[in-house]
């Protein structure tokens, strides 16, 4: 017997449509990339949105068609969110940390016809065509007055807007399991690869970042995303914002610990999102301007990108802000799973309640995690055996763009994240290495990522990257690389005397080296790769 419910598909647009009838006068304050700062709601952007769409239509765009954008966080790129997908084509966004030459080729590879630029970053592009030889229109994301001298050939976003006529737009209905946007990932080993959401993934996660075991985001947030919108869907959180009507504040091309915070307190802000290395960037500007963090406007924050250092979860525990570490990657829509107490944990306080929030998370509904051994059998939940942690869901990549990689899936199901993990019975994630940057030492694994999270928490040390160092006798052994804080002094006998109080010492680093700086990728992700031919011999890498 079939349900007598109405079919109604899962689309992008109805979260636009929903926030402009329901929350229409919920703020979006965005820092713009050519300077200055605009105020609208979400009434006002689905208006734009809707000229979009006809714009976009204009210049040809048709449903599966990518547009691809290298934008900053404004509310033009936020328009794009919406128009893009809402009429059936596919947003690619691209990052513009990238290098020219990697930009071509994700444009090229993703298949873009159409690129929307900020301008400052316009001429990003002059050089692209004959990489990316799909490419027949780039539009600059600025009014008339600020239009870039290349490309020659760009449209003005203000000016195309302006063309179309106002008023609601109605957005077409087709079916849900059709591509919205289409990421790359940040490609720290080979060739990038495409991960391409539908819609329906999208709705379904955005409800997952809007439930209270989830990111909690709802109508009282006023929401900083600091973590780029051209990075995995701006995690999810422009249709969550949407979803739930929640302010936005959108920093534009700056997200230095200056504005970051200048931002936070005038406006209000209560929630944030970003990667770690942003948070210690934003905690070294409080600490040298003698600003104090327990006064900001703040009542939680999400860490995600890589492993947060348990001093800088204890940095915000003390200002009694509320630090929620996710797991995730693009391949996972990005978020699968969140960390957040559980009532049997109501009790505890202190470095006890830290190490509950040092851990990744638990799988959110729709996610099933499991870890498996060296020949994929499944691993007891135990909260001891480490494996391979694998991922199943509505919102978990079958595969890649254009089919790259082959054949993802284990057992048709599962995908493999390279994570280690340990799992333990309540359901928490604890990553304890990347597959490839394991130690492998005697036979048994040391986690570079605790290692790393143990020197951080001394007082001289700004970060630290540890990487595995070729052995005669145990394999592998630990090598790790320091960068102190300005000022701050300490010799490697003493790291090591205060990492002997935190790890076993069979973990302690063979050798501690330390340097100006360590490499990161465009999403703040440690390079690894480059350490390793920075530091180890050339046989060795």
């Amino acid at each position: 017997m079939q349900a007598l419910m109405q079919d109604r598909q899962l689309l992008v647009s109805s979260l636009l449509t929903h926030a402009a009838r329901f929350h229409p006068r919920s703020e979006i304050i965005s820092r713009m990339a050519e300077g200055g700062a605009t105020r609208t709601d979400w009434a006002g952007l689905a208006a734009r949105a809707g000229r979009l769409a006809r714009a976009l239509r204009r210049l040809g765009v048709r449903p599966g068609d990518r547009v691809a954008t290298l934008a900053w966080n404004t509310t033009r790129h936020l328009e794009l969110y919406f128009a893009v997908a809402g009429i059936g084509a596919v947003l690619h966004t691209i990052n513009p940390r990238l290098f020219p030459a990697q930009i071509g080729w994700i444009a090229d590879h993703g298949g873009a016809e159409v690129i929307f630029a900020d301008a400052d970053l316009a001429h990003l592009i002059a050089g692209q065509r004959a990489a990316a030889p799909a490419l027949r229109a780039v539009v600059a994301m600025t009014d008339a007055a600020h239009m870039p001298p290349a490309p020659a050939d760009a449209l003005c976003y203000e000016d195309l807007l302006a063309a179309e006529e106002g008023g609601p737009f109605d957005w077409p209905e087709f079916d849900e399991n059709r591509a919205a946007t289409l990421c790359h990932t940040s490609g720290t080993t080979g060739d990038p690869k495409g991960v391409l959401s539908s819609h329906r993934a999208c709705v379904l996660h955005a409800w997952l970042c809007c439930s209270v075991d989830g990111l909690g985001v709802n109508r009282r947030d006023r929401t900083l995303l600091a973590t780029p919108l051209f990075h995995v869907n701006g995690w999810g959180l422009p249709f969550a914002s949407a979803m739930c009507g929640a302010a936005l504040v959108l920093p534009g091309p700056h997200v230095d610990g200056a504005t970051l915070h200048a931002l936070a307190v005038e406006e209000r802000c209560t929630f944030s999102l970003a990667v770690p290395t942003v948070w210690l960037s934003f905690f070294r500007h409080l600490d040298a301007a003698g600003l104090d963090p327990a006064a900001l406007p703040l009542e939680r924050v999400m860490l995600g990108g890589a492993a947060p250092p348990r001093a800088l979860l204890r940095r915000f525990r003390d200002a009694g802000i509320e630090a929620m570490q996710a797991w995730g990657m693009t391949e996972t829509g990005p978020v699968a799973a969140v960390c957040r107490p559980l009532p049997e944990h109501e009790g505890l306080t202190g470095e006890a309640l830290l190490d509950v929030r040092a851990r990744s998370g638990r799988a959110m509904y729709g996610v099933d995690m499991r870890i498996v051994d060296e020949a994929g059998r499944p691993l007891p939940h135990d909260g001891e055996s480490a494996g391979h942690l694998q991922a199943s869901g509505p919102w978990v990549a079958s595969g890649y763009h254009r089919g790259a990689g082959g054949e993802v899936l284990e057992e048709g199901r599962w995908f493999p994240t390279g994570d280690v993990a340990v799992i333990d019975p309540e359901g928490f994630v604890r990553l304890t290495d990347r597959a490839k940057d394991v130690i492998k030492s005697g036979g048994e694994w040391i986690s570079s990522i605790q290692l790393e999270s143990a020197a951080m928490s001394h007082a001289a040390v700004q970060e630290a990257a540890v990487i595995a160092m070729p052995h005669p006798e145990w394999q592998e052994r630990p090598l790790m690389l320091a960068v102190l804080k300005p000022g701050a002094q300490v010799t490697a006998e003493a790291l090591r005397d205060h990492l002997s109080g935190i790890v076993a010492r069979w973990w302690l680093p063979d050798e501690i080296r330390f340097v100006d700086a360590l490499p990161h990728t465009a999403t703040g992700k440690l390079q690894k790769t480059r350490l390793r031919r920075m530091h180890l011999p050339a046989a060795a890498v």
